[in-house]
């Protein structure tokens, strides 16, 4: 069977899913506010899966269920409630002590364990990711939570001693920041989203949460963890289009953080709606456009193996993914030959399929984009160098490699975030290395040879332009321990298991001069617990 036919009969028929991937639509009309499940009565969205399946009438998208699509009123009344949980910093869950906090997160990892089964098959149905990645979000998802709560406890440990400097008592402790508004991206729905949701709240914010557009069923299962887990008010949940609910909620001035992971564009409108912006901190995950460097004297089986998983891991669809290829002329023919070769040999198919790679896409408007993008380089001198690069049959979309591309083209300057693989040729390093110097992201980038002198060259210029230099090996954001951030338009702020509980909070402390007035008041409060940031208590 030729490639070309096997992506136009991609799709199944109903009958010819397995049992254990079937579903039924999830009909969400609840959502959380102030601690209760409340029900919605007003319009919902359809949410159909990047999945079609065979009928009577041709290829028709499988339908999941629906949301609520909410309003202004009730994303006020979201934040209202978050505003409220936090109370000037003297709500209960702010001062609640870090151990509690810790426990009532490790109450909520228990719950979200139930749900596993049913997250992941809604991961898969609603985003398109394969079974295996699905399992691994999750999993994932699950050790960094917990991962999470350990730093935290380590860092109390460190804080939970008195200093005295020139003559000045103190105890410096971290303390949150206020109301955070958390939305997630759509292709790490759980996984993102929880990188930033669960060390807010650990450090003792409210939050307002939005799921991403696709991957907001998937969130449903947890409604109850989250209510029966944590006080009220201290996570609320929100629904519906970003520019009906987020814009009304931003212009109060009462979001203290935005934790955002998605692209720039989105991500300045926001932050320009919030009436005193200097007083925003905001904690962004946006745009990249990676680059592989492949040297002449690069192990070519290694740097096309590693190339293909950087560029094609869910389809392309991760800020992480290897975005454009720079490969020496010297070794140009080789491996893009290898290249091509490997993807003829990546198996294409639905989710649940063992061992799929490429499935369909959950965007919409993203298939007429590539194809934009395809016939934009084809313009401009290039061709698509594999069989049926680009081939389309309803979401899914085959993955291309587009060669020679040049900077006239689109590909060369925007993040296709797709199977779209552009390949540069270059003849003096100094030309990939430009274009990291030039462009407007400086998230990471992969270098791939054996030279000792060479690649210690490029690594004194590189780490000055992006935030991740990676040796012979793809990009990618792991392990969760790294600092995970970017620089120009890729990020703003760091996300590790460490760094994300420092930047959803801030260092404070209490201070006194060394008296014995002072030492006998500070004694006194300590020995009888009256403050809950004033404490010696150590978390064993």
């Amino acid at each position: 069977m030729t490639i070309s036919q096997k992506i136009n009969g991609i799709f199944p028929a109903e009958s010819e899913i397995p049992g254990e991937a079937r579903i039924l639509p999830l009909e969400q009309k609840d959502y959380l506010l102030d601690g209760k499940i409340r029900a919605w009565l007003g319009p919902v969205h359809e949410v159909l899966s990047p999945v079609s399946l065979r009928g009577k009438n041709g290829l028709e998208r499988k339908r999941l269920g629906s949301y609520p699509l909410m309003t202004e009123k009730e994303a006020l009344e979201a934040l209202d409630a978050a505003v409220k949980a936090y109370d000037e910093g003297k709500g209960r869950w702010p001062t609640l002590s870090v151990e509690a906090r810790a426990a009532h997160v490790e109450e909520f990892v228990y719950r979200m364990k139930e749900k596993r089964a049913e997250i992941v098959n809604l991961l898969m149905w609603e985003i398109g990711k394969s079974l295996e990645d699905s399992r691994k979000e999750f999993d994932r998802t699950v050790e960094y939570i917990v991962d999470t709560v350990n730093a935290l406890k380590d860092l109390d440990r460190t804080s939970s001693r008195l200093s005295i400097t020139q003559g000045v008592i103190a105890q410096i402790k971290r303390a949150p920041l206020g109301v955070v508004l958390c939305m997630g991206p759509y292709n790490y729905p759980l996984n993102e989203t929880f990188t930033t949701l669960i060390p807010a709240i650990l450090m003792g914010n409210t939050v307002v949460f939005k799921p991403p557009k696709y991957g907001v069923l998937l969130h449903r299962p947890l409604l109850e963890a989250f209510r029966d887990s944590f006080p009220k008010g201290v996570v609320n949940t929100l629904y519906g289009a970003g520019r009906e609910i987020i814009g009304p909620v931003m212009k109060t001035g009462k979001v203290d953080v935005l934790a955002f992971i998605g692209s720039s564009k989105v991500a300045d409108i926001l932050k320009q709606q919030h009436p005193k912006p200097h007083r925003l901190r905001c904690v962004l995950g946006l745009d990249a456009k990676n680059a592989g460097i492949i040297l002449p004297d690069a192990d070519i089986d290694l740097a096309v193996s590693e190339s293909l998983t950087g560029a094609l891991s869910y389809n392309g669809q991760r800020c992480t993914a290897l975005k454009i290829l720079f490969v020496h002329r010297s070794v140009l023919k080789e491996f893009t030959k290898k290249l091509v070769t490997a993807i003829e040999n990546v198996k294409l198919g639905m989710p649940w399929e063992p061992e799929v790679k490429i499935t369909p896409l959950p965007e919409d408007e993203k298939i007429p984009y590539l194809a934009e993008i395809i016939t934009d380089a084809k313009k401009h001198g290039a061709k698509v160098i594999n069989e049926s690069g680009g081939l389309a049959n309803g979401n899914f979309v085959y993955p291309a490699v587009i060669y020679p591309v040049n900077k006239k083209m689109r590909l060369w300057r925007e993040e296709q975030f797709g199977p779209v693989i552009p390949v540069a040729p270059f003849d003096n390093i100094k030309e990939p290395l430009k274009y990291v110097v030039d462009s407007n992201f400086g998230q990471q980038v992969s270098v791939f040879g054996r030279d000792m002198d060479k690649i210690a060259a490029m690594l004194d210029t590189l780490v000055n332009q992006v935030c991740r230099v990676n040796i012979n090996s793809q990009c990618q954001r792991g392990p969760d321990i790294f600092p995970f951030t970017g620089r120009k338009d890729s990020a703003e702020g760091t996300l590790s298991v460490s760094d994300a509980l420092r930047v959803f909070s801030i260092r404070t402390l209490v201070a006194a001069k060394d008296s014995d007035a002072n030492k006998k008041l500070i004694r006194d409060i300590l020995r009888n617990r009256k403050s809950k940031f004033l404490s010696t208590d150590f978390i064993l």
